[in-house]
């Protein structure tokens, strides 16, 4: 019922920011819960951030409190995930996902995912 594509991802230096993109079709995005969660090579996926429908409650992993910002554009049916002050610890493959739940930060409750971007962070 619900395409995702992700964008953004890209090469940066530690202590850079970079902003991933999510664009929902076929169903309109404030329907759905969104989250974001990321994969790094030969380890399994993590939740990284999960935001509500109408953006009124946020969830963060604790690796990223205060660093990343998860928001929401249901009129461009569009996710923003804003990182800044990255890590090399924060390499991974991205992916943007959607709940039929409300909320929810548990990898088994995403209904849709999208494909992934790639975000590296050097030293």
């Amino acid at each position: 019922q619900v395409q995702l594509l992700e964008s953004g991802g890209g090469l940066v230096q530690a202590g850079g920011s970079l902003r991933l993109s999510c664009v929902a079709s076929g169903r309109p995005f404030g329907l759905y819960g969104m989250g974001w969660f990321r994969q790094a090579p030969g380890k399994e996926r993590e939740f990284v951030a999960a935001i509500s429908p109408y953006g009124r409650t946020t969830y963060y992993a604790d690796s990223v409190k205060g660093r990343f910002t998860i928001s929401r554009d249901n009129a461009k049916n569009t996710g923003f995930l804003q990182m800044n002050s990255l890590k090399p610890e924060d390499t991974a493959v991205y992916y943007c996902a959607a709940t039929n739940r409300v909320v929810s930060t548990n990898l088994g409750d995403m209904d849709y995912w999208g494909k992934g971007t790639l975000v590296t962070v050097s030293s």
